[in-house]
């Protein structure tokens, strides 16, 4: 099994929540008919932690993202649920704002890293254009005050020569380097949260390493709540201090993640964790979860995970288990806690 890292600590998952998310739920009309992408998803993450939400592609982590960002696709919107987000100026709920407050809450408050730097990043302006912007915007800076606090900001995520690059385009810089990049545009104003969207996915180990060590940083030295979107079990053991694992847009299972990994209580996060052929035998069978995720449009009464699931039983497929206690900081949706372990 991946070993977990040994940051987590009761200190960490005991601070004040910086954002609260209760009952989010997000539905996309499509030609066939409206889907529910995300179902009542319910976490909260805390000052100075990471929480990851994992699961496999089309689960709905990026979905839950763009939506407490305000940047859901015209076909799709939020029908219920709260964010209740923590900031200097007090509490203001993600999906309820208008969007003069969003604008304002947005880099000051509430921050994204994006997959795709090149995609992020603007190319027809300069980093250092960029990089001044939300100093301009939000404090009214000059421009010259502006691109030395771009330069800073350059040099604080490893950069080299910032003030001679202050002038390149985005297609001048490698991946990694623009990842940087949109890191600092993210931290530039000093946001409560975080949120780091499959961060490392395009990019090399070695650079992986070293972007989400710049992560961690930064996450201290600001005191940051980071919301980690991610499908590696190994990024996952390495960097967060809490999990919640997503599936069919359900939560299935939260909690530390050390907790959590050394223990599930959920069939998906055991068949995830079995996948990882960490005691792999030549030429024997790698294990796997069978089947696939259930199409949005036909979502099945009862279990999302029923079609799949090894523990299935008639209440599997009436009745749709709600997340429960699984130990003093863990919670499994599962109507057999106790039998995953023999799974």
């Amino acid at each position: 099994m991946t070993a977990v890292a040994e940051h987590s600590s009761v200190d960490v998952v005991d601070a004040d929540p910086a954002l609260q998310v209760e009952g989010l739920t997000v539905d996309i009309r499509t030609i066939s008919g409206t889907v529910r992408a995300v179902n009542e998803v319910t976490f909260e993450a805390r000052r100075g932690e990471t929480l990851a939400l994992l699961g496999e592609s089309g689960c709905g982590k990026s979905m839950t993202a763009t939506a407490l960002v305000g940047l859901l696709e015209p076909v799709a919107e939020v029908t219920a649920g709260s964010a209740k987000l923590t900031g200097r100026d007090g509490v203001a709920d993600l999906l309820a704002v208008d969007r003069k407050t969003r604008r304002r809450l947005a880099g000051t408050e509430l921050a994204i890293v994006f997959q795709d730097a090149l995609t992020a990043l603007n190319p027809l302006y300069t980093v250092g254009t960029q990089l001044a912007e939300p100093f301009q915007i939000h404090h009214g800076m000059k421009s010259k005050e502006a691109k030395a606090k771009a330069v800073e900001l350059m040099a604080r995520v490893g950069i080299p020569q910032p003030e001679t690059r202050l002038n390149s385009y985005p297609h001048q810089f490698s991946g990694g380097m623009r990842q940087r990049l949109l890191i600092a545009m993210a931290v530039a104003l000093n946001p409560r949260v975080l949120i780091a969207d499959e961060p490392t996915t395009a990019l090399d180990v070695t650079v992986q390493a070293q972007i989400m060590e710049l992560l961690r940083g930064l996450r201290s030295e600001y005191d940051m709540a980071v919301v980690l979107i991610t499908h590696d079990l190994a990024l996952v053991a390495e960097e967060a201090d809490r999990v919640a694992v997503m599936y069919a847009g359900n939560i299935v299972e939260t909690g530390v993640v050390s907790e959590v990994f050394a223990n599930p209580r959920h069939p998906y996060t055991k068949g995830l964790l079995d996948s990882v052929p960490v005691n792999a035998v030549r030429g024997e069978e790698l294990k796997s979860i069978g089947g696939a995720p259930p199409d949005l449009h036909s979502i099945p009464q009862g279990c999302a995970y029923q079609a799949r699931c090894p523990l299935v039983q008639d209440v599997c497929r009436t009745t749709r288990p709600t997340l429960t206690p699984a130990g003093s900081r863990h919670q499994s949706a599962c109507h057999f806690p106790q039998e995953v372990v023999n799974v």
